[in-house]
């Protein structure tokens, strides 16, 4: 699941304002703000390996506000977020987006020399799904595809998925979560992502080796 949010984290930011992404075409979006994110990081990479509150500013300023962690975690949870109450609810899509906020600010500075390409965006039938395909070109590797699910919420295109090889981060972490609350609870898993969150908020060491934290 790692590898997975590593091969995501190279070209998942949105950096615009709301405005200006109302205006823009889901693959506009995916590009330009693809371009911003590796700029700033690059621009920007010493002070950001030196201190990772800054480096968690960056992932929350260029990823979250245009991210639906809402639908990401009712997809996620699935089912078990027809049972889970208000307040699991609440705890829970806070704790996912905490957790993918660390996880990416662990693995961005992996990607920030690729090559990105665009694919011609897919609709679905009625318009309101689009997937923006692209890749990510390795040297002396296969190129590794990346597809953003996206849809409109409050007149912006948002991200609700990932693909990365044909494998979706929603499926990824609904299979593990699944798993793990049938084993205890919904409110064990919060627990333990709330737990895990704040073991990567005391780790201060960015790992730029390219393997897992």
């Amino acid at each position: 699941m790692k590898k997975l949010i590593k091969g995501i984290v190279g070209i998942l930011a949105i950096a615009f304002t709301g405005a200006a992404m109302a205006a823009l075409s889901p693959e506009e979006v995916v590009r330009l703000t693809t371009e911003k994110v590796l700029e700033r990081v690059r621009n920007e990479e010493a002070v950001l390996k030196a201190d990772t509150s800054k480096l968690y500013d960056l992932v929350n300023e260029v990823i979250i506000p245009h991210f639906d962690f809402q639908k990401s975690s009712q997809l996620v949870l699935g089912k078990y977020w027809r049972q889970a109450s208000d307040d699991q609810r609440t705890r829970f899509t806070a704790a996912f987006k905490q957790l993918l906020v660390r996880t990416y600010a662990n693995a961005l500075f992996q990607y920030v020399d690729e090559t990105i390409t665009y694919k011609p965006t897919q609709a679905s039938a009625d318009g309101k799904v689009v997937v923006v395909p692209t890749q990510i070109e390795k040297p002396g590797g296969e190129p590794i595809p990346v597809n953003y699910r996206m849809q409109q919420k409050d007149g912006e295109w948002k991200c609700h998925d990932v693909f990365v090889n044909g494998i979706s981060l929603v499926v990824t972490y609904r299979d593990s979560f699944a798993s793990e609350i049938g084993q205890s609870s919904i409110d064990a898993l919060i627990d333990h992502m709330e737990n895990h969150n704040s073991d990567l908020a005391s780790n201060t060491v960015i790992n730029t080796s390219g393997q897992a934290p």
